[in-house]
């Protein structure tokens, strides 16, 4: 959720993008590269340790897709949450950066 509304936290605290700037490029890479999560496979190393089995795919596919997207996740519906993050981002800073360089506390 902060990767995608975190931009509108940025509206009211803009020292928050230092954070989700990063964060949002960072989901962006991983949707547009067709990866997995970098913690997916520790987490399926820690289930196996506890005695519980690991998973395909990633965390995204196994407890996010079956909540928002009925069936599997296709590399459309991926390259389409890679864009519609890398859209709503961009305009939300885009925004910020229209609104005037010279508002709030962080400008000299």
């Amino acid at each position: 959720m902060f990767v995608v509304l975190g931009g509108l936290l940025v509206l009211r605290w803009w020292r928050i993008a230092w954070l989700h700037v990063p964060a949002f490029v960072w989901a962006a890479v991983i949707e547009f590269g067709g990866w997995i999560c970098p913690l997916t496979p520790l987490e399926n190393r820690l289930r196996e340790k506890s005695g519980a089995g690991g998973y395909a795919g990633g965390f995204v596919e196994r407890y996010l897709v079956p909540i928002l997207y009925p069936g599997e996740l296709t590399r459309e519906i991926q390259v389409g949450l890679g864009i519609a993050v890398l859209l709503m981002n961009l305009a939300i800073y885009g925004f910020l950066l229209r609104r005037g360089k010279g508002q709030g506390p962080h400008c000299a």
